[in-house]
């Protein structure tokens, strides 16, 4: 069976509304509070491969922290995965993994492709 991971954030409605989504389609993840246990730089790399998508289509902009680093004008990909890495919460939320796939659940049905 492939496992199913959740990155969650207990704290965040988007969050929580994809976990219960898993579990009443009878999906029981694994989950990761990122927070408490922040992915690695390789980590953040391998779920940008999986997703498709670039560093900064994974960052949460409108986080303080975002604009307290000026991330807003880096170009450097590997600066924003570091930032991530070191500063969480720039992670947008949640991430479900599944086969060498991934989702974010913003809506949280979108998570439902790669089940």
């Amino acid at each position: 069976m492939t496992e199913t991971v959740i990155y969650h954030n207990p704290r965040c409605s988007k969050s929580r509304q994809t976990l219960a989504l898993l579990t009443e389609r009878g999906v029981a993840p694994s989950v990761i509070e990122y927070l408490k246990t922040p992915p690695t730089e390789a980590e953040i790399r391998a779920l940008l491969d999986a997703l498709g998508c670039e560093p900064r289509d994974l960052m949460r902009t409108k986080e303080s922290v975002y604009r307290d680093l000026g991330l807003k004008d880096e170009t450097d990909p590997d600066a924003l995965i570091r930032a991530m890495a070191k500063n969480p919460i720039l992670i947008e939320r949640p991430i479900v993994t599944r086969g060498g796939k991934a989702a974010i659940g913003r809506p949280p049905e979108s998570v439902l492709k790669i089940l």
